[in-house]
């Protein structure tokens, strides 16, 4: 029993860990880095105890567990059933075109042919940019708020914007006509929680940003509640927000289930420098289908494509 005492604990740790994240994550700042924290790191240790377990020939199947769990919780083992949609959504954060070239970020919008294009960080380094993508999408309406702007080859019935607090960015809300109905597009970009702060032993910028992030949500809560009297829903955006902890909780509640925890597959990383998966898709009164992330060029993000029906 001594010899397994480290398979023990590491199933353990990881499982409190992942509890915690998902339940207790981001409720308070000291939780903030269960939320925050790459998934990955969970899965680190797991060599290193499997090694000790084939040596010490005893807690092997202990060890296996608490890595399958890691794997699990990481996203490594996610995989849904995926079929064609009859709705196209992509959102991506282009970097205000600072890490490539224009025609990149054109030619990965081109090749998605996604119905609804949400992007972020649009207030370009080159104003010329915007000029490049929309001669590279005829036929797309485009409307715009700060620095996200929403393509759509779907009527548009209207739009509107909405100040997000704490921060100089705006939240973009489109209605268009879908299938005989009206769909709302919430188009979004949240703050960054600076979890960074917690070295440098600023406790004080790290609540100030987490306080803006409520606030932010509290927005968003708010169009969820008046625009789901009129039909489906969606929110799509850079979110600065991985799938656990408070937030991710109360964007669900409020917009539907993400759509890569309904149809995707893999870890879905939208931020892979750090293997995150913070850009997400939401929808209410849609089912999901597909749920892709895209290889591409252009920004420190990568896009997310859905499918719905």
């Amino acid at each position: 029993m001594v010899r397994s005492r480290l398979a023990w604990a590491y199933l353990l740790v990881v499982a409190l860990g992942w509890t915690l994240a998902e339940t207790v994550g981001e409720s308070r700042w000291p939780t903030l880095v269960l939320a925050y924290a790459p998934a990955l790191l969970w899965l680190l240790p797991a060599p290193l105890v499997l090694l000790w377990t084939l040596w010490r020939r005893r807690g092997l199947t202990v060890a296996l567990a608490g890595g399958l769990l890691a794997a699990w919780g990481a996203g490594l083992l996610h995989w849904r059933p995926q079929s064609e949609g009859t709705l196209r959504v992509l959102t991506y954060n282009v970097a205000r075109g600072g890490l490539g070239q224009a025609s990149q970020i054109a030619g990965t919008l081109k090749a998605a042919d996604a119905d609804l294009i949400l992007l972020q960080e649009t207030n370009f380094y080159r104003p010329e940019d915007m000029t490049v993508l929309r001669m590279a999408l005829p036929g797309y309406q485009v409307m715009r708020a700060s620095e996200v702007t929403t393509f759509s080859r779907l009527p548009v019935r209207d739009s509107a914007w909405f100040d997000l607090p704490a921060n100089k960015r705006d939240v973009l809300l489109t209605r268009v006509a879908w299938a005989g109905q009206t769909l709302g597009v919430v188009n979004a970009h949240l703050g960054t929680v600076t979890v960074s702060s917690l070295l440098e032993g600023d406790v004080a910028r790290l609540q100030r940003t987490r306080t803006a992030r409520m606030g932010q949500v509290r927005v968003l809560e708010r169009m969820a509640t008046q625009e789901r009297r009129r039909g489906p829903l969606l929110l799509a955006g850079d979110l600065n927000t991985p799938p656990r902890g408070l937030i991710y909780r109360q964007l669900q509640a409020a917009f539907g289930p993400d759509a890569h925890d309904q149809a995707g597959r893999g870890p879905g990383w939208t931020f892979p420098s750090l293997r995150v998966r913070i850009d997400h898709v939401m929808g209410h009164g849609l089912t999901p289908t597909r749920a892709q992330v895209l290889a591409a060029a252009g920004s420190d993000h990568l896009p997310l494509l859905v499918e719905y029906r």
